[in-house]
């Protein structure tokens, strides 16, 4: 069976550069969708965030501005039919990642807020992109890779192909261009190779060797079925 390891951000609130902080978390279709494509695949989901702490549900991706009607009601159904699973996550520093054959970072502002510092999470991806085993970032979730560090202090994900929200995508919404940072530039900065798609909020991803990246709420499904379709093969 195959094993998948969902990271979650434990963060519910994403400060801003003026010291405003917004409500935040994990978003929903981020983590509802891949989860549902997964299970239906059979496989063997483990939830961890930092601390062992329930992760929250970013109110704003709940709301009509998030996605269609029906959508938002799926995902919803769906956060429902797993609450107690997302009630007793697993404390990250716990998990031994060589236990599982994926692992998974859903987004939301949330890993800005957290995991984008966080050393027990930065170790952990550290150690599976060298692995070889598929480790997937979606959305803002790419921010977790800048706590990551060889041990001769150089980023591991450099000359990487990656996606994330872009900068268009994230100016958005009216708190977005309050960022102390905004993803694509500092995946630039830091040394990938952003890549988006030719129009935002559209459904985009990247794949380079066993890196997958998604660019936004709407890849969601796209990320997952992608990778259930390279490890069944």
């Amino acid at each position: 069976m195959t094993r998948v390891l969902f990271v979650v951000s434990a963060a519910d609130r994403w400060t801003l550069k003026d010291g405003e902080v917004h409500p935040s978390g994990y978003w929903g279709e981020e983590l509802a969708m891949p989860h549902k494509i997964f299970s239906r695949a059979g496989w063997e989901i483990t939830l961890a965030t930092p601390g062992g702490k329930i992760p929250t549900l970013d109110r704003l991706s709940m709301s009509r501005t998030a996605g269609l009607p029906s959508k938002l009601r799926e995902v919803s159904g769906y956060l429902n039919s797993i609450q107690d699973e997302l009630n007793n996550p697993r404390p990250l520093d716990e998990i031994d990642p060589d236990a599982h054959d994926l692992v998974f970072y859903p987004g939301g502002h949330g890993p800005m807020e957290d995991l984008a510092v966080d050393p027990v999470s930065g170790a952990l991806l550290t150690r599976v992109l060298h692995s070889g085993k598929p480790l997937a970032l979606l959305c803002h979730a790419p921010a977790a890779a800048f706590a990551a560090k060889n041990q001769d202090g150089s980023w591991p994900f450099t000359g990487y192909r990656m996606t994330g929200l872009s900068n268009l995508e994230e100016k958005l919404n009216s708190f977005g261009r309050k960022a102390i940072w905004l993803l694509e530039d500092r995946l630039r900065e830091s040394g990938a190779d952003y890549r988006k798609g030719r129009l935002p909020l559209r459904p985009h991803m990247e794949v380079d060797r066993h890196l997958y990246t998604g660019q936004n709420p709407a890849s969601s499904e796209l990320l997952a079925k992608r990778l259930v379709e390279d490890l069944h093969t």
